[in-house]
């Protein structure tokens, strides 16, 4: 198992930038795949990004590429998530994920990725 905590949202302004972070526990955070998702107020919950257990890899929401950079460092047990050129629809609670693997499930059904974390806030004014 792997526990997941979420830092760095807050306010901020149209067109500006934040990171988040996302904590993780255990000794296997490395054999994890891992990810964001949004939830915004009344909708379901939505891929953001993603990136392989190694870091080689990662993939993007097509309303994200562009705005946001994934990275992860395995020897602080810690994955990013860097967004710029904010909106005000990007306003969500954002969600860091992890899985044994990456799968379409990511993107077609969110809630079936097994670890999660408890949120992490960002509002966008405009």
């Amino acid at each position: 198992q792997v526990q997941l905590v979420e830092s760095g949202g807050g306010l901020v302004q149209a067109g500006g930038s934040l990171r988040l972070s996302c904590a993780a526990s255990g000794r296997t955070f490395s054999s994890y795949a891992m990810g964001w998702f949004r939830q915004a107020s009344g909708k379901g919950r939505e891929f953001v990004a993603s990136i392989t257990s190694s870091g080689d890899s990662t993939y993007y929401a097509d309303s994200m590429k562009g705005r946001v950079t994934i990275s992860r460092n395995n020897t602080k047990n810690t994955l990013y998530l860097y967004m710029n050129s904010l909106k005000t629809e990007d306003t969500a609670v954002y969600y860091c994920a992890a899985d044994r693997q990456i799968g379409d499930y990511w993107r077609l059904n969110p809630y079936a990725v097994n670890y999660w974390g408890k949120g992490t806030l960002v509002t966008v004014s405009s």
